[in-house]
């Protein structure tokens, strides 16, 4: 495979972007890599500057569900390209998308549409905190709701990726009032909330953990986190980023019954365009600026291209039988994954929810991010570099999660399955 152009620009980006990349985990060093620079991509493919062609399972982070250049987002982002790219006031599509996601998503009483997952959490966390006049906030180890000061403690993601400490830079005022805890330990939750439950602003959670790598919920763990919060009258706020519209049509707290306070969401609802949203119960969303004393801003809030693509999106998930063909495709495609380990002898810890999956190089099950450390990383990145060679395109990180498209058909999982069988016997 040739590389020379992408090593070329990477040379070039070092000199003028930070590490080389514009965000940490591009930068493939944990692999022991360097980044392929994209050129174009089309349905389930990506191809790089040097002209070779990949299978996508990173789909830009997640939003990229219906797979790249999908003809009806393509047009709705054309069609209003002719009225103008940004307006800085209010345009009829952002009152169409809110109007959409909180049809799809029963426990959104009133929406925010921000830029980004990051701007979304940090803009719940104040509400929360502005709304019950409390500063505590749970989070649990291994997820990752953005670079926010307060979320960055233990996080996932890049953070776990680069074995960076969790809070350079975050002063040690905003760390004291932040409790990071086991994911899926319901009990250490519980005696948390005894002691300091009066405390709490907010819990805040990924109720599929996808940046500790996949990780799936105990429900014992998220309802005791809804009973927890109504106990002590704090705030639960599901980060839906990476969920939302993801595993279901309304998010996993439609799959699980859960109603969270409030929820944050990005990735899918801009179609892969820069968007981000928070929202929840009205009382406390008439917190926020101008309705009530919680500020918050955002110059390109509702930008019309990106609203015109989160729509045209989100009228493709209506489709009947969208989530089940998506869901039916991953599962091959992790039963084939499992299978290919097993043939070589190789314990693996696959699993999957919606078109979200997962592998670890363990024997399992991994239900915290303490689990997902245990994990073979020598194995994985020799993994990922053989992955990488036979034009399989995955996340550069053993704590990232995967995800399947709805342009991702046979042939493109099968060819994974046997790649990976061709990878794995010979690690």
């Amino acid at each position: 495979m040739r590389t020379e152009r992408s090593q070329e620009l990477f040379k070039r980006a070092e000199l003028c972007i930070p590490g080389g990349v514009n965000s940490p985990v591009r930068a493939c060093r944990s692999v022991g890599s360097t980044p392929l620079f994209i050129d174009r991509a089309q349905g389930a493919w990506l191809y790089d500057a040097d002209g070779n062609a990949f299978i996508d399972y990173v789909g830009s982070w997640g939003p990229m569900i219906l797979g790249h250049r999908h003809p009806a987002v393509e047009q709705a982002i054309r069609k209003v390209m002719e009225r103008g790219v940004s307006f800085g006031a209010p345009v009829d599509l952002e009152v169409a998308l809110a109007e959409k996601v909180m049809s799809l998503v029963p426990s959104l009483e009133m929406i925010r549409m921000v830029n980004s997952g990051t701007e979304a959490t940090m803009s719940a966390l104040r509400l929360a905190r502005g709304f019950t006049g409390r500063n505590g906030l749970v989070k649990f180890d291994g997820c990752y709701h953005g670079h926010g000061d307060s979320f960055l403690v233990d996080a996932g993601s890049g953070v776990a990726t680069l074995s960076i400490p969790g809070s350079p830079g975050v002063p040690d005022d905003v760390i004291k009032h932040t409790f990071s805890i086991p994911y899926n330990d319901a009990e250490t939750f519980r005696n948390l909330m005894a002691e300091r439950g009066k405390d709490i602003a907010a819990v805040i959670v990924e109720p599929v953990a996808g940046n500790m790598g996949f990780v799936r919920p105990e429900m014992n763990f998220l309802s005791a986190l809804r009973d927890e919060t109504e106990k002590y009258g704090a705030l639960l706020i599901f980060d839906e980023v990476m969920t939302g519209f993801r595993v279901a049509s309304g998010g996993a707290q439609e799959l699980f019954g859960i109603r969270p306070d409030l929820s944050t969401f990005g990735k899918i609802i801009g179609g892969g365009l820069p968007v981000g949203a928070y929202g929840g119960r009205r009382d406390i969303m008439k917190h926020v600026a101008p309705q009530g004393p919680v500020y918050q801003a955002g110059t390109l809030s509702g930008n019309p291209l990106a609203m015109a693509a989160g729509l045209a999106t989100l009228e493709e998930l209506c489709r009947p039988g969208f989530y089940e063909t998506l869901a039916a495709k991953t599962r091959k495609l992790v039963e084939g994954l499992t299978a290919a380990a097993k043939e070589a002898h190789i314990p693996v810890w696959c699993d999957c929810i919606g078109s979200m999956f997962g592998l670890f190089f363990i024997e399992g099950p991994v239900r915290n991010f303490a689990d997902a450390r245990k994990s073979d990383l020598n194995r994985f990145n020799a993994y990922y570099a053989g992955m990488r060679e036979k034009c399989i395109y995955l996340a550069p990180s053993q704590f990232e999660a995967g995800f399947v498209s709805f342009a991702h058909g046979d042939e493109e999982i099968h060819a994974t399955i046997q790649a990976a069988r061709s990878v794995l016997k010979n690690l």
